[in-house]
């Protein structure tokens, strides 16, 4: 790290690093610079000069804070630390200025705009602006852009601080957004005018300072200052995103992210974002009994009889669902041995061993892919199966990373070297010299693809003696947000998902859409959507879905994280653990808890980590033994980024924009 340097602003004296730029130590010195270009994970653009602060014994007008560094700051003329100020007379006057200038074409929208009440220019022109104008002329207009059916656009209201600009090109890797003309006639624009193809791009609505940039599905629906806000967890892939679920009265109008450095820093994919539509169609709200080959309504009373009924006396096995909290898993899994039956949360049947942690979870965080030197991606898609970790690895790539990528070619946004398509590629690593790799950290990040086939733990075993022979660490990718905290709880059958529902008679279904479920067993279906799990039910239990109960999620990197009710539940749906515990007691085999804090604290005294919210616990590691694999080519996990589970399949917006992936993919080819 370099030498601190001394710096003093406004009247306060601070150490800094000299490589900050000035509007960086005066975060660190709690001093606010206003400004719109400025992003702290984005390029200087220096283009807005809004930040603009004086430098005494600089030149005789202001300086852009965001683009001077403070060892360019030239000391007093007696080795005294530089001097910068950031309210006085000068910087007051350049300001108003400034805001004086933004404003000359901003039209007057604040009354209808979605982003009023939320906007950085209503905000800081109210701090730093003047109470009058002095043009008359006519405003400018810009025609509006179609980005597609996620971000509105009313492009008279831009400011050219480029922030959409810079995040689309470096964060999320695509390159159809910039700006074109000079002076007056410069505006952001789109390449040929094509709608954005990314599954991020809804970020660069957070991002937009002003009310150009606004969401489409949510547009004039609520105002801001109308939303309850609870912090939760997402569940639409296994990184476990830290977001904010917006509400009013009982319904979710909106999903922002929350700022993790340590695992989504503060981007969501566009599903996370989105989802919330989902939310109220198609929903499961009252008991479901099926006679005659079609289902009617009952009381909870009668389903739970029902339930009872079934169950009793006969073989059970449990299946738990990719979005089941902790709670609800374990819950499920005390009842169902209790009756000696079996669990599984394999559904998609990967080959994770049991009670290896090091091994169905890693050795690694996401966090380490900051500072990793060569990553390998073993049969995994992350620009599909998480965007953001995806991100994350471009960010590395940027920084000098190498890449290597075993498995069919796709296009990840970075470039990486391609080792090969099938399980032949990976073995051909255990064959070459790592010795260029000495001193480097290095990462392997296996993807549930490579290990739902047959010889999935061969492969996994693979992946563990390549990285070991450079000391990699192992991260397993994970697509199902409840997959790591089932295992956790010990939710699994040796031999897996087959074995599991060999010979059942009677299968509780926590969930589990993804799976068919073959003819003959009795089936209970517990959850919150109509989706495929329900169609083959014989009884369902209407639940509540992910922002409707409080639960614990262990995300792909095994950090428990709690996600808090946002809402209520749609009719008589009731959440997941309180239906098993009313159904045990039908069955007479009452589990040992009659509160959700109760359920915590037996969970947590069985397995101690899931108390630890929000930290990582140390995987000793241990490998497997390495054995011969099969010959076929890898597959990815995710086919179609946009339908992914029951909530998204329910989503209107979802069901659009995977029609626009597959017209996208679908498109010919001009002969050249």
């Amino acid at each position: 790290m370099a030498d601190l340097r001394k710096i003093i602003i406004d009247d306060i004296l601070v150490e800094v690093d000299p490589n900050l730029t000035i509007i960086q130590a005066c975060e660190q010195a709690d001093i606010e610079v206003p400004r719109f270009c400025y992003h702290e994970r984005l390029s200087i653009a220096g283009n807005c000069r809004m930040c603009l602060v004086e430098v005494v014994g600089g030149p005789p007008k202001p300086t852009a804070s965001c683009a001077m560094q403070v060892k360019d700051l030239r000391p007093g003329p007696n080795g005294e630390p530089p001097v910068v100020k950031t309210n006085s007379p000068m910087v007051r006057k350049a300001r108003e200025g400034v805001m004086e200038f933004l404003l000359i074409n901003h039209p007057l929208d604040c009354p209808i705009c979605d982003q009023g009440g939320e906007c950085d220019l209503q905000d800081q022109a109210v701090a730093y602006g003047v109470d009058f104008s002095r043009y008359r002329e006519p405003k400018r207009s810009s025609d509006d852009l179609d980005l597609g059916p996620l971000v509105a656009t009313s492009m008279t209201r831009c400011i050219s601080c480029t922030r959409c600009v810079r995040f689309t090109t470096e964060v999320a890797g695509i390159t159809q957004m910039g700006q074109t003309g000079r002076g007056e006639d410069a505006e952001i624009t789109t390449y040929l005018g094509l709608t954005l193809a990314s599954n991020m791009q809804g970020n660069i609505i957070d991002l937009c300072p002003v009310g150009a940039l606004t969401s489409k599905p949510q547009a004039y629906r609520v105002r801001p200052w109308e939303l309850t806000k609870t912090e939760s967890i997402d569940v639409m892939d296994g990184l476990g995103s830290n977001i904010r679920v917006d509400t009013k009265g009982r319904e979710v109008m909106r999903i922002l992210p929350r700022n993790n450095d340590a695992v989504n820093e503060e981007w969501i994919s566009d599903k996370t974002r989105y989802a919330w539509d989902g939310l109220r169609r198609q929903r499961l709200d009252v008991p479901y009994i099926r006679e005659g080959g079609k289902l009617r309504p009952a009381s909870w009373a009668e389903a739970l009889s029902v339930a009872a009924g079934a169950i009793k006396g006969r073989k059970v096995a449990g299946l738990v669902g990719d979005l089941a909290p902790v709670e609800a898993a374990f819950s499920l899994k005390a009842l169902v041995e209790g009756l000696g039956g079996r669990v599984e949360c394999r559904t998609d049947g990967a080959r994770l061993p049991a009670r290896n942690r090091s091994a169905y979870v890693g050795t690694a965080r996401i966090e380490d892919i900051d500072t990793a030197d060569a990553i390998l991606l073993v049969g995994t898609d992350p620009r599909n199966e998480a965007p953001v970790l995806n991100a994350r690895i471009r960010k590395a790539w940027s920084r000098g990373a190498m890449i290597g990528l075993v498995g069919p070619a796709v296009d990840l946004t970075y470039d990486y070297t391609h080792v090969g398509t099938d399980r032949a590629a990976l073995a051909s690593l255990l064959k070459q010299d790592v010795s260029g790799l000495a001193g480097k950290r290095t990462l392997v990040i296996v993807g549930q693809g490579a290990l739902s086939e047959a010889d999935g733990e061969a492969v996994l075993a693979t992946a563990q003696a390549a990285g070991a022979m450079s000391g990699a660490g192992l991260l397993i990718l994970h697509t199902a947000a409840a997959r790591v905290g089932a295992m956790d709880v010990g939710a699994v059958t040796e031999g897996g998902l087959p074995a599991a529902i060999d010979g059942a008679e009677v299968i509780f279904n926590l969930g589990a859409d993804e799976i068919d479920v073959a003819p003959g067993p009795f089936v209970i279906y517990q959850g919150s959507h109509g989706d495929r799990g329900a169609h083959r039910a014989d009884l369902i239990l209407p639940a509540a879905a992910y922002t409707e109960e409080s639960g614990l999620f262990v995300n792909t990197e095994g950090r428990p994280q709690l996600a808090l009710r946002a809402g209520f539940a749609p009719g008589e749906a009731k959440e997941n653990w309180a239906i098993l515990r009313a159904l045990s007691a039908e069955l007479g085999a009452t589990l040992p808890w009659d509160s959700l804090a109760a359920l915590r604290q037996a969970l947590v005294a069985a397995h101690p980590h899931l108390g630890a919210v929000g930290e990582v616990a140390d995987n000793a590691w241990q490998p497997l033994p390495v054995e011969a694999m099969g010959k076929a080519d890898f597959r990815y996990a995710v086919r179609d980024f946009y339908l992914t589970n029951a909530i998204l399949r329910a989503s209107p917006v979802m069901a659009e924009l995977s029609a626009m992936a597959r017209a996208r993919a679908a498109q010919p080819l001009a002969a050249e």
